[in-house]
């Protein structure tokens, strides 16, 4: 198999992963999977090196409009588990503060402190 077939097949596979919704239940799944496919284009990609040959520039004209596709439906799930993860932070931060509300007050109140030696 050709090189620029394997990157046009692992690309369209990861089109696919990353076109498919995404939900909290599978989204480690997902994102290991995409994760995986990564990995091997980049190894692909790697292994590319000019001078190209006209299939190949015909191939790789033909995936640049769902690699940026793919680049996009990234962006949008990173950004889904970064508000996922705030939204986790500030919910632990507030059932700390629900469990113990005095734990951030000051312990000095009404003490006299010399700071003379």
């Amino acid at each position: 198999m050709d090189r620029m077939d394997r990157l046009s097949e692992i690309t369209n596979e990861l089109h696919q992963v990353v076109t498919h919704s995404i939900t909290s239940e599978n989204r480690q799944e997902t994102i290991d999977e995409i994760s995986d496919l990564l990995e091997k284009r980049q190894q692909l990609l790697e292994e590319i090196k000019p001078p190209y040959t006209e299939k190949e520039k015909e191939v790789g004209q033909s995936l640049l409009p769902k690699n940026q596709e793919i680049q996009v439906r990234l962006e949008s799930i990173f950004t889904q588990v970064k508000n996922d993860m705030g939204a986790l932070k500030k919910k632990k931060s507030s059932n700390t503060k629900y469990t113990n509300p005095y734990q951030n007050l000051s312990n000095f109140d009404g003490m006299f402190l010399d700071h003379k030696k």
